[in-house]
């Protein structure tokens, strides 16, 4: 018996984060339509409000701009960095290949649709000392988007973390103000394209705002159908095939037929906690930077339907530490910056360093998950002195020692003349604090740090301060007064989901495929398996299966 609709479309999208737009371009190109369902009352997802940058090698603007890449480069990259395991499905050889020939095409493809795409002129890959690394980095970004010619539609994009009108690249170099003239003109520059905005009558969004808001645009324009505040309650499926989904619709079920197939986009489930427990103890809610609605429920309902689950583990690790005031915030304060800059360290409650404070952002919240099941290390400390405080921002303060009184009062950021008093204030075996910070300022003399060679690769110093010579990472401690922070392994995303193939297709248990099923972006166990390979690792490869996806199902019709 054939099902009854109240609605039928030719492709059905859950959720409207990065890869989803991407795939309704697609169908919409074909002439096909397109249903775009949102649960939350905004567009966009976490990719909105994120950096809103794509990893993608070998792409039309590393040529552009006469950056040596290749299929073979990023492949020898991909395999030593992620490599083949056996708990990983998401990231078998067929996928990496799929992405790496898929990606550079999908970039080209959105480009065609009149979509303004660029690239951060330098920010190296998270590993880029490996064979294939690239220091100046693979990153593909969005221009700036005038969110007023959204029209009517503007009100439903979701805001990005950053308020300024300016871009990611202005962004990472404004960090550096009190040295850099470059850093002065840029400063300048955005406080005139401010005024000239608002003379103009225009707002600019930057990061994920920007990239989901051209994308939005460009969606809007080809006649695809959004809802917002339309959750999707289940799937409908026919002898094994999916053909379609429930959702809500004036309060009451609504269903919703899906000729060519069902892409599910819908996050991760960073915001709900029962599945945290399950799959990812010792991580929390409180510390995670992902939109309400990543709540998993579209993963538990393709596995109620025999989908393969995989990497559940894992999330996209993202330091944070969160200041008073600031525990309810939509967005938490990521301080990846703080002990990858000069002088500073990262301590466990044994006053040891246990990993390089440089790294990328997941192996950084992995290693201190790791370290936590042996030595207590939730939350870790960043230790750092008073050049630190005078050079750096700090949990989004301006340099300098005027930081908020109730930062102290309430015991989040501590302060002490001795580094012994210090480490009793953290309650760290003093001798062990100032063993811990005598022998990283040996490292800094030497100029080589030799417990975790931190600073040794582009990215450590990228990270660092390019102006703090020698060296751009490494920093001695020792101008008092000396400051704690608490650091704790907050996340941007879960990293695990249901198994798909190299055609983005749902894959049950035993690998067969659900037929008109298909999945991307953090509903699905990442090709990149437990690594992040450079910035956009997990928003790139949702677009790249959105588009993947859109390709296959129209090989159906």
């Amino acid at each position: 018996m054939m099902t009854e609709f109240n609605e039928l479309f030719d492709f059905v999208v859950v959720g409207s984060g990065g890869g989803s737009m991407c795939a309704s371009l697609i169908m919409r190109e074909a002439g096909k339509s397109v249903l775009i369902l949102e649960k939350t009352p905004l567009i966009g997802g976490t990719t909105a409000r994120s950096g809103g940058v794509m990893w993608i090698p070998n792409n039309r603007f590393m040529k552009r701009d006469g950056i040596e890449d290749s299929l073979e480069k990023a492949t020898t990259y991909l395999d030593n960095v992620v490599g083949d395991h056996n708990d990983t499905p998401g990231t078998s050889r067929e996928r990496r290949h799929a992405y790496l020939t898929q990606g550079s095409e999908m970039v080209d493809f959105l480009v065609k649709q009149g979509i303004k795409l660029t690239r951060v002129n330098y920010w190296p890959d998270y590993y880029d000392e490996r064979p294939g690394g690239s220091e100046q980095g693979r990153t593909v970004v969005a221009e700036l988007f005038n969110a007023n010619e959204l029209g009517e539609w503007k009100q439903k994009l979701r805001p990005n973390f950053i308020s300024m009108m300016s871009t990611l690249d202005e962004m990472l170099k404004l960090r550096f103000l009190k040295q850099s003239w470059e850093a002065k003109r840029i400063a300048v520059r955005f406080a005139l394209r401010t005024v000239f905005a608002k003379l103009t009558g225009k707002h600019y969004v930057t990061a994920g705002a920007a990239l989901q808001g051209r994308m939005f645009q460009a969606a809007l324009r080809s006649n695809v159908e959004f809802r917002t505040e339309s959750p999707v309650t289940e799937l409908i499926v026919e002898d094994g095939a999916v053909k379609g989904i429930v959702t809500i619709k004036d309060g009451r079920p609504h269903r919703v037929g899906a000729r060519l197939g069902v892409l599910v986009n819908a996050g991760g489930f960073a915001q709900n906690q029962a599945m945290r427990d399950k799959y990812q103890p010792g991580t929390s809610v409180k510390w995670t930077n992902t939109i309400e609605g990543d709540t998993g429920e579209m993963i538990l309902e393709m596995m109620r339907h025999g989908a393969a689950i995989a990497q559940m583990e894992e999330m996209v690790g993202n330091q944070m530490s969160i200041a008073p005031g600031t525990e309810d915030n939509a967005v938490k304060e990521v301080v990846q910056g703080v002990t990858a800059a000069p002088h500073a360290i990262l301590v466990d409650q044994t006053g040891q360093r246990y990993m390089n404070e440089a790294g990328s952002y997941m192996t950084y919240c992995q290693g201190m998950l790791e370290r936590n099941r042996t030595v207590p290390a939730i939350p870790s400390w960043a230790i750092f002195d008073s050049q630190f405080i005078r050079k750096y921002m700090l949990a989004g303060t301006m340099p300098g020692a005027n930081k908020p009184a109730r930062w102290f009062t309430d015991g989040f950021l501590k302060k002490a003349d001795m580094l012994e008093e210090l480490a009793d204030m953290v309650q760290i075996e003093p001798a062990a604090l100032q063993a811990t910070v005598e022998r990283f300022n040996g490292f800094v003399a030497a100029g080589h740090d030799a417990d975790f060679k931190r600073g040794d690769r582009a990215y450590d110093r990228w990270l660092g301060d390019p102006f703090h010579q020698p060296s751009a990472s490494l920093g001695d401690i020792k101008e008092a007064p000396f400051y704690a922070m608490p650091v704790v392994p907050g996340d941007v995303g879960t990293y695990g989901g249901v198994v798909t193939d190299a055609n983005a297709r749902v894959l049950r248990e035993d690998g067969s495929v659900i037929p008109g099923l298909y999945a991307t972006g953090v509903s699905t166990a990442s090709v990149m398996g437990r690594a992040y390979p450079g910035a956009g690792s997990s928003v790139g490869p949702s677009f790249v299966w959105g588009y993947v996806a859109g390709k296959h199902a129209l090989t159906t019709s």
